[in-house]
């Protein structure tokens, strides 16, 4: 992204304590990110969303619908350890609101299972707001 929009700013950071003060972004962009978060962290990672957002802040989040962790011990044929965790999108939404921002959209679906991308698992995507003042 940084070379096709090289006026933006881009930052990187771990989620449960970024270097950013607090208020300072207007969205937080967690694609297919909080999956390798354990379930136990995501109300701290949330809390961190929400303290770096600026009033009226968005989020957006997407993820893999499930219950439970899938671990691969091997990918493109090297040896890896990566834990995948799944998660309920009303669950997610829960620990969105008990962090301070409202979910405004909610959309759960079956990824495409034909074609070059083959999607296993359904995957959810939800937008919340920090209140705006």
């Amino acid at each position: 992204p940084r070379r096709d929009y090289p006026e933006l700013r881009f930052e990187e950071g771990s989620m449960p304590a970024l270097d950013l003060p607090d208020g300072k972004l207007g969205g937080v962009l967690a694609w297919y990110s909080t999956i390798h978060v354990p379930g136990e962290r995501l109300p701290e990672v949330f809390a961190e969303f929400h303290r770096v957002l600026a009033p009226g802040g968005e989020v957006l989040l997407a993820f893999q619908v499930g219950d439970g962790v899938l671990r691969l011990e091997e990918a493109i044929g090297h040896s890896v350890a990566l834990d995948f965790n799944r998660w309920q999108p009303d669950r997610i939404a829960e620990l969105l609101a008990d962090a301070g921002l409202a979910v405004r959209a909610k959309v759960w679906r079956e990824r495409d299972t034909e074609g070059d991308v083959k999607e296993r698992t359904p995957q959810a995507f939800l937008l919340a707001r920090k209140a705006a003042g």
